[in-house]
């Protein structure tokens, strides 16, 4: 039996954590003229796992079965090791997120809907990836206006078991008791991120006639928009921990505005969310 050195076993682990459709996507960026570094960047694929594929593609089962241990899947099942990463993506994912398996194979993609006029979102959402899931790859697919930032793993339904068929506001949205925990935890993240998907920070403005004079004053708000009372209901739940005052800013046919104009609540969420970016 021959023994392979440290690095060569390191390399082939590295390799061995993307699906075929991923090897498939990044060896394309390469055939379009691209250099190694730049399909690296763009992908967040380290360049020796893209030197191995152009030897072999297809993944080695053995390596594959054992790569990126799932923290729920363990016997005495424990939530991921970053938790105030995961409170942030939880929020993203609630907000403009969805989860659906591979055609071909047994792992499922993560894919998070942020748009272009906000290029710091789209780079915060792929660190809370790779924060989360360390070993995976995190990708991003360009669309009309938008980014999907993607990622390929086994065990995305575990982390996010409110995953199902459907749309969520069609579905009953609730936390498992461990994510709740995490949420207690680092609400702020949670709250950052459902801001960052489907929530903005915008200042208003209105006139008032003091001493004859007419005055024009301005003020900061957030809204969060959502068209699922589960998800209002665990964004306004977890702005009451934190001492944030908040109302309903109006009901339409469909999506509910949950608005945060008072101003003690509008320093407090400017310290700790801040407008996207």
């Amino acid at each position: 039996m021959v023994e392979l050195l440290p690095w060569v076993t390191h390399t082939a682990n590295l390799a061995a954590m993307y699906d075929t459709s991923t090897r498939r996507y990044a060896l394309a960026l390469l055939a379009q003229g691209r250099s190694m570094n730049s399909v690296s960047n763009q992908t967040g694929i380290s360049r020796a796992a893209i030197r191995a594929w152009q030897t072999r593609i297809e993944p080695l089962p053995r390596l594959l079965a054992n790569a990126n241990p799932c923290p729920r899947c363990r016997p005495a099942p424990g939530a991921p090791e970053d938790a105030a990463s995961y409170s942030y993506l939880l929020g993203l994912y609630l907000g403009d997120g969805c989860i659906s398996a591979h055609p071909r194979g047994v792992g499922h993609y993560l894919r998070i809907a942020c748009a272009d006029a906000w290029p710091g979102l789209i780079e915060a959402c792929q660190t809370a990836i790779k924060a989360v899931r360390p070993e995976s790859g995190v990708y991003n697919l360009q669309k009309q206006g938008c980014v999907s930032v993607t990622s390929y793993d086994r065990h995305w339904p575990c982390l996010f078991p409110q995953h199902g068929p459907g749309k969520k506001h069609s579905r009953l949205i609730a936390l498992e008791p461990w994510q709740q925990a995490i949420v207690d935890a680092h609400p702020w993240e949670f709250i950052r991120g459902l801001i960052h998907s489907d929530g903005c920070r915008i200042t208003n403005w209105t006139e008032k006639i003091i001493g004859g004079e007419r005055k024009r004053y301005e003020y900061v708000r957030y809204f969060f928009t959502n068209t699922s009372t589960d998800i209002l209901g665990l964004f306004t739940d977890t702005l009451d921990r934190v001492a944030v005052e908040w109302r309903s800013a109006n009901h339409g046919r469909r999506a509910q505005n949950i608005s945060v104009a008072k101003r003690h609540s509008v320093e407090l969420m400017d310290q700790h969310i801040g407008p996207k970016y």
